[in-house]
């Protein structure tokens, strides 16, 4: 636990230097120029082939049905692009880690190695093509079990429970799996993955409760409906910090790790070594046992 809190302040310091602010914005770009360009082409028919969908859902009319008897008239026209925003959410926040993992990761492991841990030897167990399958293969167990979840999302507290929990899941292994890549071997981040399996899974968790945020500006309204122009980008750029201070999270405490990991082995080494020099114990020998003399009454 002293390993993990070490790491989350050391972050949170590093989110202020400026080569991570930097870094920061590429992502952020991308996403926003992409969201509105799709938003710009694809919105309008998103939203009329979801309000089509809801008008032949008879479950779905009957709830509609139920909030306005209950006073929630507006919920009607708004329920649709509520909706489309609700699925558009997992898209944004998966993009976000694949760009901050992509442009992002590989910067902060170098500046975390080289100003806290120089002398760290770089055995260079994970390739690029092999982060790449590695981040392919748990997206797409994170997408499945997203779109299974996905009609429990219309229950209110689970829209807050379960997206968080995937996606602190697949955080903690894109980014534990890239945090290690340069500086272990394959066997040394096997070893680690699996000793630290829990803490980074919590690490995961809680970045992705930090990345719940604009799912709590979807699930407030028709207002924020209307300003999804303006907190469109600003949920982007919530999503890009949250995901730099996970890698910069993940950094340091797999560095740190992968550190007391070679020093506890190393250790062992020597004493292995200093076993194996060690003469063996020398008995001494018995006196000889002489004849009797003769005349010796004995």
């Amino acid at each position: 636990m002293k390993l993990l809190l070490d790491a989350f302040w050391r972050a949170v310091a590093y989110c202020l230097h400026p080569k991570v602010i930097g870094l920061s914005f590429l992502p952020l770009v991308l996403m926003i120029l992409l969201s509105f360009g799709l938003g710009y082409f694809y919105w309008e028919s998103a939203v009329a082939a979801t309000a089509a969908w809801l008008n032949d859902y008879a479950l779905m009319q009957a709830f509609l049905g139920w909030l306005e008897r209950v006073g929630l008239d507006g919920m009607r026209t708004v329920f649709a692009p509520l909706l489309v925003l609700m699925i558009a959410t997992p898209v944004i926040v998966l993009l976000c880690l694949l760009l901050v993992a992509l442009f992002m990761t590989p910067a902060i492991v170098e500046l975390v190695a080289q100003r806290r841990f120089p002398t760290l030897e770089r055995r260079r167990g994970g390739t690029w093509l092999g982060g790449l399958f590695w981040s392919l293969g748990v997206t797409a167990m994170a997408l499945v079990a997203l779109l299974l979840s996905m009609p429990l999302w219309l229950i209110p507290p689970l829209v807050l429970i379960l997206p968080p929990l995937i996606w602190g899941w697949l955080t903690y292994r894109v980014f534990a799996f890239d945090a290690l890549a340069v500086h272990a071997s394959a066997d040394e981040r096997r070893t680690l993955m699996r000793v630290h399996r829990g803490r980074l899974l919590l690490m995961g968790v809680l970045t992705g409760y930090l990345g719940a945020a604009p799912s709590v500006l979807w699930a407030s309204g028709a207002l924020f409906i209307a300003l999804a122009p303006l907190l469109v980008p600003v949920a982007i750029w919530i999503y890009t910090l949250v995901l730099a201070f996970a890698s910069l999270w993940f950094v340091h405490y797999c560095l740190a790790a992968l550190e007391r990991l070679r020093g506890t082995a190393a250790a062992v080494d020597v004493v292995e070594a200093g076993a194996m020099r060690s003469p063996a114990p020398v008995s001494s020998p018995e006196p000889p046992v002489l004849p009797p003399v003769s005349g010796d009454p004995s």
